[in-house]
């Protein structure tokens, strides 16, 4: 019998950190090293009608496919856009079945969540971080990427989300700093020695700065070197 792919559920220490692009960056370089890779957002919110928002932008970079689970209009948490749209949301289970019946014709579903790691999902007030431990439960190679800024304020984030991924006994793949400029400053330098040396998980990679306006061939040729650990993720197919 085939092994069902294993998921990596990626999230941020805030909102308009690079989750997008990250998961994108994730996309290409595990697509580069050969794998079948699948993307889905159990939760878009802040698209109008047709406009494409996070998935298409990551199935247009990348040329993997891409799902959301539900649209809603107002660029809010998930729970908070239903209430003024007036629409119910998906419940958690349907996610599971959603990313399980992805994960059985894929080596790796990536699973981009809405803003930080506990924004609430549905309306029983389960997260990303509730998502990941019922995928985990339901006999999915579960783990988690935490995309991160590179600023001032990145450490105390980064440590915070962390810190709420270990007491819940979810299982860390890495964390990916979502830009950064051509001529880092000082502080954002020694934040990228701090969560290269000491936030106790693999710094899987930077994405630079305006990677996301790159035309979707110079994204996949680009998107393994900004990813030098993202190989890694490869080989550890038992991760979670």
């Amino acid at each position: 019998m085939t092994r069902p792919g294993r998921v990596l559920v990626v999230t941020g220490t805030d909102t308009e950190v690079g989750k997008t692009v990250a998961t994108a960056a994730l996309a290409a370089a595990l697509t580069a090293a050969g794998e079948r890779v699948v993307a889905y957002k159990p939760v878009q919110t802040g698209v109008v009608d047709d406009e494409d928002g996070d998935m298409p932008f990551v199935r247009g970079a990348t040329g993997v496919p891409a799902y959301d689970g539900v649209r809603l209009r107002e660029p809010m948490a998930p729970v908070q856009a239903a209430t003024l749209e007036g629409r119910p949301l998906p419940a958690l289970e349907e996610h599971v079945a959603a990313v399980r019946r992805y994960a059985a014709a894929a080596d790796t579903v990536l699973v981009e969540g809405a803003g930080g790691l506990l924004v609430e999902l549905d309306e029983h007030g389960r997260t990303l971080a509730d998502l990941t431990a019922a995928l985990a439960s339901a006999g999915s190679a579960a783990s988690v990427v935490v995309v991160v800024r590179a600023g001032l304020g990145t450490l105390n984030h980064t440590m915070l989300t962390l810190e709420a991924l270990h007491r819940r006994d979810l299982t860390v793949a890495g964390v990916v700093v979502g830009s950064l400029g051509p001529v880092p400053s000082a502080i954002e330098l020694a934040n990228l020695d701090h969560l290269r040396t000491r936030a106790g998980v693999p710094l899987l990679g930077v994405v630079p700065a305006g990677s996301g306006t790159l035309d979707p061939e110079a994204f996949r040729s680009a998107a393994p070197g900004w990813l030098p650990d993202g190989h890694a993720l490869v080989a550890r197919r038992d991760v979670g």
